[in-house]
This record gives C-alpha cells, sequence and structure tokens, in this order.
C-alpha cells in the first residue's frame, strides 16, 4: 500500500505550484502566448506541460508550505515574476507599433485605425500593420524560444523562495522601456524626416501658388512620400526586433538577479 506523510503532499504541491504560477503569469502577460484567440485550456495545458518539465530540477525549500502565509508570500512573488518577464517582452511590441502610430500621423493617416481583437481596442492601420510584422520577425528570430529560455533561467536567477526582491529591479524594467521607446522613435525618425521635407515643401507650394489646392494635391502625396518611405525602411524591421529580442532576454536576466538579491 502506497503511503505518504501531510509533509512530502505539501512538498509536492509547493514543487509544481508555485512554478506554474510564474509560468502562467508570463503566459498571461507575454505577447504571443497570451493573445485572446487562443482557448484558455490551451494555455493552462501548455503552462502544465512546461511545469512538468522544469519542476523536477527546481531546487525549492523542503519546509516551505502552499498553505501558508509564508507560501503566500512566495506564490506573489512568482506571479510578480512571470508578469515582469512577459511584460518586458510585450514592450518591444508596444515601441514598435508606437512607431507605427508616428508614422501614421505624419502620413495624415493618424484617423484609420481599425479594431484590434487582440487588445480590444481600435489601433491606427499602420501601427497594426507594424506589429503584424513584428510578431512575424519575433518569430522568425526564435524570439518564442529565446522567451522559454529566458523562463528557465529565471529560476537560476531568482529561485523560489521567501526572499525579499530588490526594488532595483523594478528600475532596471523601466529603464529597459525607456530605451525601447527612444529606439522606436530613431526607427521611426526617416518617415518622420520625410514627411516633413514633404510638408516643407508644400508650404513653400502653397505660398508660391496660391491658387493651387493644397489639400487636394498634398494630401496623396504624403500618403504616397509615407509608405514609399515605409517600404524602404521595412527591410531595416528584421534586425531591429532580432536586437530587441536578444535585448530583451539580457534585461530580463538582470532583472531576475536583482530580483534575487545579486
Amino acid at each position: 500500500m502506497i503511503s505518504f506523510t501531510s509533509a512530502q503532499l505539501s512538498a509536492w504541491l509547493a514543487a509544481f505550484i508555485f512554478p506554474l504560477a510564474r509560468i502562467l503569469a508570463l503566459i498571461a502577460s507575454s505577447p504571443l502566448y497570451g493573445i485572446k484567440e487562443v482557448p484558455a485550456r490551451i494555455k493552462v495545458g501548455f503552462a502544465i506541460a512546461i511545469t512538468i518539465i522544469i519542476a523536477p530540477t527546481l531546487d525549492i525549500p523542503a519546509n516551505l508550505d502552499p498553505a501558508s502565509a509564508q507560501g503566500l508570500f512566495v506564490l506573489v512573488q512568482q506571479i510578480v515574476a512571470g508578469v515582469i518577464i512577459g511584460f518586458s517582452i510585450r514592450l518591444i511590441f508596444v515601441a514598435v507599433e508606437m512607431a507605427g502610430d508616428l508614422t501614421g500621423m505624419q502620413m495624415g493617416l493618424g484617423f484609420a485605425s481599425f479594431y484590434d481583437p487582440v487588445n480590444a481596442t481600435f489601433t491606427p492601420i499602420v501601427a497594426q500593420f507594424l506589429g503584424i510584422l513584428a510578431s512575424l520577425a519575433f518569430l522568425a528570430a526564435n524570439g518564442h524560444l529565446y522567451l522559454l529560455v529566458a523562463l528557465a533561467d529565471s529560476f537560476r536567477d531568482f529561485p523560489i523562495g521567501a526572499t525579499v526582491p530588490s526594488a532595483h529591479a523594478f528600475r532596471t524594467m523601466a529603464e529597459w522601456g525607456g530605451s525601447l521607446f527612444s529606439h522606436a522613435l530613431q526607427f521611426s525618425l526617416p518617415l518622420i524626416g520625410a514627411l516633413l521635407i514633404t510638408n516643407i515643401a508644400l508650404g513653400i507650394l502653397a505660398r508660391s501658388a496660391p491658387q493651387l489646392n493644397i489639400f487636394a494635391v498634398g494630401f496623396p502625396i504624403t500618403i504616397a512620400v509615407g509608405f514609399v518611405t515605409l517600404w524602404l525602411t521595412l527591410p531595416y524591421l528584421a534586425p531591429v526586433m532580432d536586437y530587441f529580442t536578444h535585448e530583451g532576454v539580457n534585461s530580463i536576466s538582470r532583472i531576475m538577479l536583482q530580483l534575487g538579491g545579486h
């Protein structure tokens, strides 16, 4: 007859629940694994499968009871760690969509928006277009696999335990987000500069030929210049996403190390 004690049962639950909480939080907050079109049962099943693979490799304190106050504190820590990992990668796509939003406004397409079922909001068409291309480039660069590697390494950098996380990790995350948005602005600068030159030329044309209907002529010219510049800029999107992906994984490693007090 198979018998086990309550301490053994508690240790088994701790070895499964704590890593599952971090993995579920990552899947819920990540840009690709957490899309709303994927059914919840598939997400939970995927998280359980990853937990079964990772859990035997983890070193969890034997006296950690999931039903105690200390266990609840550790559970909250795992959820926060998973959200940080997923949100750090989601910032990449938000930065690219911000570049598309700036581009669309300069092109005169700021009013053109479509309903985005992923985020349940209305997204400018250029931002949504760049977001789709960024997702494809992310997958082509094996970003989804790098994310799983960062998840596995996070249990080494920030092991499961009752240690109090350092506040410096959140500052590092804020700095990572700030650098991303600055890179997104740099990515959109060629198109903004081309459209600025176009608008200056149209302003000079309107000044020199007042009888010309500048609104009827300038709007299609601005859109045409914007699309041509966007077409010339798109080949640089894949290297940018590859750079963002590697920098994101390195930032996640630094954040997890700081959460662990290193």
